[in-house]
């Protein structure tokens, strides 16, 4: 697996790979909240070639690039099919599964473009 170009160019650029970002509900399309820990890419191709939800979600383009740094083993995905400024999802773990998902229930946009994740970094 490797994370498209743009994608890498956007992690590398803002130095994310280890940073956190916190979101309120407020900001969040999902009306959740964020708290979130960029992940390496090693990290994000053991999640979705190892783990549930990313094997799962993986043959339908989603690509982790965060987990819940709150503990509910929710990880955040970009699709490779949306192109550079696309959304960022949550993906939620437990409605993904070997018998496959309802992206109704699964998949929560939490932003239009994954480049607002910047003003909520925490430096």
């Amino acid at each position: 697996m490797n994370f498209p170009k743009y994608w890498q160019a956007f992690v590398s650029a803002h130095e994310l790979v280890g940073a956190s970002a916190c979101v309120d509900e407020e900001h969040d399309l999902s009306g959740m909240g964020v708290e979130l820990t960029f992940l390496t890419e090693l990290q994000a191709h053991e999640e979705l070639t190892l783990c549930w939800p990313g094997i799962g979600v993986a043959a339908d383009g989603y690509m982790p690039v965060a987990w819940c740094s709150e503990g509910s083993g929710d990880y955040y995905y970009i699709n490779s099919s949306d192109g550079a400024n696309g959304p960022l999802y949550r993906i939620y773990h437990d409605s993904v599964d070997p018998q496959g998902y309802d992206p109704e229930e699964a998949v929560a946009k939490v932003f239009e473009n994954y480049e607002a994740i910047l003003d909520y970094v925490e430096r």
